[in-house]
């Protein structure tokens, strides 16, 4: 007993004396929370913005705060960000997005194959390999919007707008990158959505380690029908895959990924590239058609593109020179798109301030950007930053809107929902055509609105702040048909 009594002591010594940390003089404010190890974890997940927001009321635009064993340095100076953003020294970028997928699933990939993924995503998504990725994902959009009209024109169909966003958009980018023509494709992709459903709505949980026993059964079972239905996707030239997903599954081949690592990556690369456009369709559906002046206004816009159908000049060319629209979008992002920007330190480093003050940072720390609350949100840089204003990005003029400041100067970082450099999202020009095109085929050929003239937005769901678009909690029903154009 007494052998047992003095064992624990010293493992709880032990203990003390690793996770003890005291802050010097050097580094930003400390807040380590009142729960030993998991500090601030808790509080941090459930509602990452209510809980950031609170600490930088308390410690200011800089501070570091422990969860679950981990010392985190929260910078949230837009003035100061390029000094964490173009360091490649010191700090080392983690997409997040790979950080939980590899929490989920115990995935490692090869060291230097997320370097390679990058640089071959952006030869895939760039110049003419993006104009045929445009004209694949309209082909889609289009056969899925007719396939979801009623027969009979006079006829309204009554859905939630954010199933119908997401179940769309989903459908369409999966056949574009992952599963080719309908008719050729063996995975059905209302299946592969259905599966993802399931996938996506425990993914928070997943993530953090807060799955009950039967939400963890059902994990299992819809991961594994998910790699089951993606399988076959890249494996082959004509598998019917875009040429970017067979050359990232030859890619992890070569990099001597076995199975079951490139199934786990091919899920990842699934979440990855469409898990933000349909959320982010539905926020930008659901503010016009909730603020009729600004639904008037994108309207009146896409007329104009209308008169000119015969043009040769492809429809995601035409959408680029819409700045009502591009405002109206914009907007939508800034008050929904809530990533964490997150770079582990690797080499003591010194952090330089806008405002002159120096921070020491520790080695083995992660740092985190959480643009959402500044700048996006911050009412500093914009006027009731809560409320949707679609002409926010515009100037008196018209002309689109890029100069906003902060303490008198100007900010280089103003809206930040795709990242910013080497951690910037290579697919953003293809995610945001394909928004422009859905939305416009959405208003100019369909009847679509409310059921309920005096809906509001749902609230957002707090547990997703960090992992790209933030999803409602509940949604908004609406009513569509084909528009009469008689």
């Amino acid at each position: 007993m007494i052998w047992t009594i003095c064992l624990l002591v010293q493992a709880a010594l032990l203990y003390f004396i690793l996770t003890h940390r005291s802050r010097s003089k050097s580094e930003p404010p400390l807040d380590k929370g009142l729960i030993p190890w998991l500090g601030h974890a808790l509080e941090f997940g459930k509602d990452a913005s209510k809980f950031l927001s609170r600490m930088k009321l308390k410690h200011g635009d800089i501070f570091t705060v422990r969860a679950a064993g981990r010392y985190v340095t929260v910078l949230l100076d837009p003035h100061s960000y390029d000094e964490a953003i173009k360091d490649s020294e010191c700090l080392d970028f983690t997409r997040y997005a790979q950080v939980l997928m590899e929490r989920i699933f115990n995935l490692r990939l090869p060291h230097h194959q997320p370097h390679k993924a990058k640089a071959m995503m952006t030869k895939h998504f760039m110049g003419m390999n993006l104009d045929a990725l445009n004209s694949t994902v309209s082909r889609h959009l289009q056969a899925l919007l007719k396939a979801e009209m009623p027969q009979n024109r006079k006829d309204w169909k009554e859905e939630g707008l954010f199933d119908f966003s997401y179940s769309l958009l989903f459908k369409a980018g999966y056949l574009t990158l992952f599963g080719g023509e309908q008719n050729n494709n063996s995975s059905d992709p209302s299946s592969v959505y259905e599966e993802y459903k399931k996938f996506d709505g425990l993914l928070t949980k997943m993530a953090r380690g807060t799955l009950k026993p039967e939400e963890k059964r059902t994990a299992h079972s819809v991961q594994q029908r998910l790699w089951e239905l993606l399988a076959p996707a890249g494996l082959t030239e004509d598998s019917g895959s875009s040429p970017w997903l067979h050359g990232y599954r030859r890619l992890l081949q070569e990099e001597g990924a076995d199975e079951d690592t490139q199934r786990k990556a091919i899920l990842m690369q699934l979440w990855a590239t469409q898990g933000n456009v349909g959320p982010a369709t539905f926020w930008l559906l659901g503010y016009l058609l909730t603020n009729p002046e600004a639904l008037m206004a994108v309207k009146r816009e896409f007329s104009q593109i209308s008169q000119m159908e015969t043009s040769e000049t492809p429809l995601t060319d035409r959408l680029m020179n819409t700045p009502v629209f591009g405002s109206a979008l914009e907007e939508a992002l800034r008050l929904t798109a809530a990533p964490f920007i997150t770079r582990e330190v690797v080499k003591e480093k010194t952090l330089h301030m806008a405002d002159g003050q120096e921070y020491l940072l520790r080695k083995g720390d992660r740092m985190c950007l959480f643009p959402f609350i500044s700048p996006q949100m911050d009412p500093e840089i914009y006027h009731e930053p809560q409320k949707y204003k679609y002409n926010r990005f515009l100037n008196e003029d018209g002309s689109v809107k890029k100069h906003f400041y902060k303490g008198g100067r100007r900010l280089k970082y103003y809206t930040m929902p795709w990242g910013a450099g080497t951690n910037g999202c290579v697919g953003k020009q293809f995610a945001i055509n394909t928004i422009r095109q859905f939305v416009y085929m959405v208003l100019t050929n369909y009847d679509l609105e409310l059921c309920d003239p005096n809906a509001q937005m749902p609230e957002v769901n707090a547990s997703r702040y960090g992992f790209g678009m933030l999803q409602p909690e509940g949604d908004l029903l609406v009513r569509y048909k084909l528009r009469n154009t008689h």
